[in-house]
């Protein structure tokens, strides 16, 4: 049996305990001492574990040296800063410091981001848990899964649709993540909710919505279509930074796509045709309805009872989806006659 960690050791000893054991009988039971029952019993969370003072090493005297030239870089030219391995090579030459390179720039990666908030020239950053309204956001992403599409193997894109309040996700698998895809995924999702957020909806730097990215901002041109498309439907967007930092501001639909290809594509699943594939994915929508998120009191679908009557009611019309094509054909030349339709295709 794995071992038990020490919440569960915790968690054991207090139910044990409510069920009538005294002090003496848990330390027998657990094999503990009575000082670890005692903790246990004060607090179902054990005590985090002292951190050990760091070691001492090489480049400690060195470290105010380091520190000096990392502020001077501050108002240096940008061009002619220190990189690490200037800064190392100073220290060995200047200083006779008998360092590795290696120390020397993992201290230098992990100071430097301190030394510009101290000085005001980056603001701190720190990570402050989300919470939303229910009805008023929801995060949109598209993953890719791979699939055996009529016994060959292929790689397709499964659309998310996640309500921030609830949790409750409506994915849809298509075979391209281009703008049709993107808007029928909304449409489907939209369809099975029953209503649209009301506040804003939270996505990447898609090419499907957004033409051009500009600058560091969270301006952006968007797309015309995407634009009509929002205008339709009431929804107001909002672009996630771009890289790491963006994909912490909607991460609740990154982690919902990992556990929804980890739970239901695994293994690889084995269809005829999308539409096949497609009606297993709502019913894998409607199971997952049943689950909790995290240490959530209530499921999805439960949740999701309490959001759907805020949401804002869907247009009456329907949006076309498709692109429209206006074919044209060359203009004939000066020598060339206009022909009619071959007398095969009448």
């Amino acid at each position: 049996m794995p071992r038990m960690s020490k919440v569960e050791l915790y968690a054991a000893i207090r139910r044990d305990h409510r069920g009538g054991m005294s002090m003496r009988e848990l330390e027998r039971t657990h094999g503990v001492t009575w000082r670890t029952v005692r903790k246990a019993l004060d607090s179902a969370w054990p005590e985090p574990r002292k951190k050990l003072p760091p070691r001492a090493s090489a480049l400690d005297s060195y470290k105010p040296v380091i520190d000096g030239i990392l502020r001077a870089d501050l108002d240096a030219p940008r061009k002619q800063r220190h990189t690490v391995t200037r800064i190392f090579h100073r220290l060995v030459e200047e200083h006779g410091a008998d360092v590795s390179y290696g120390m020397v720039r993992y201290y230098i990666a992990a100071r430097k981001p301190e030394i510009l908030v101290e000085s005001g020239k980056a603001p701190l950053e720190a990570f402050v848990p989300q919470t939303h309204q229910p009805g008023h956001e929801a995060e949109v992403d598209f993953g890719d899964v791979t699939i055996r599409l009529a016994g060959e193997l292929v790689t397709c894109y499964l659309f998310s649709f996640r309500l921030s309040y609830s949790g409750k996700a409506v994915h849809r698998v298509f075979a391209s993540c281009g703008q049709e895809a993107f808007f029928e995924g909304h449409v489907h999702a939209l369809r099975t909710l029953g209503g649209v957020p009301r506040s804003k909806v939270r996505y990447d730097n898609l090419k499907a919505a957004v033409a051009r990215v500009l600058g560091l901002s969270r301006a952006r041109v968007e797309a015309d279509r995407w634009i009509a498309f929002k205008s339709h439907y009431g929804i107001e967007s909002f672009y996630c930074r771009p890289g790491v930092e963006g994909a912490h501001e909607k991460g609740g639909v990154e982690g919902q796509i990992g556990h929804f290809r980890r739970n239901h594509f695994v293994p690889v699943p084995e269809v005829s045709s999308l539409a096949e594939l497609n009606e297993m994915v709502e019913q894998w929508d409607r199971q997952d309805d049943a689950r909790r998120i995290g240490s959530r009191p209530r499921t999805i679908a439960e949740e999701f009872a309490l959001e759907q009557p805020l949401l804002m009611p869907l247009p009456e019309e329907p949006f076309e989806t498709g692109r429209v094509f206006t074919p044209r054909s060359p203009d004939p030349g000066p020598h060339e006659p206009l022909l009619g339709p071959h007398p095969a295709d009448r």
